[in-house]
C-alpha cells in the first residue's frame, strides 16, 4: 500500500469512527439537536489521545 492510500484510508477510519459516535451518542441522547450531538462528538475527538 503507498503512503498515498494509507492516508486515504486513515482519513475514512476517521470519519466512520465519528459517524459512529455521533449515531451512539443519538441514541443515548434523544432529546439532544443534531448541533448539540456534533458539538459533544468533534469535543470527544479534540481530547482524544493516542
Amino acid at each position: 500500500m503507498t503512503p498515498a492510500e494509507r492516508l486515504k484510508q486513515a482519513y475514512a477510519l476517521y470519519w466512520t469512527a465519528r459517524r459512529l459516535r455521533a449515531a451512539n451518542e443519538r441514541a443515548l441522547h434523544p432529546e439532544w439537536s443534531e448541533a448539540q450531538v456534533e458539538a459533544h462528538v468533534r469535543r470527544i475527538f479534540l481530547r482524544a489521545s493516542t
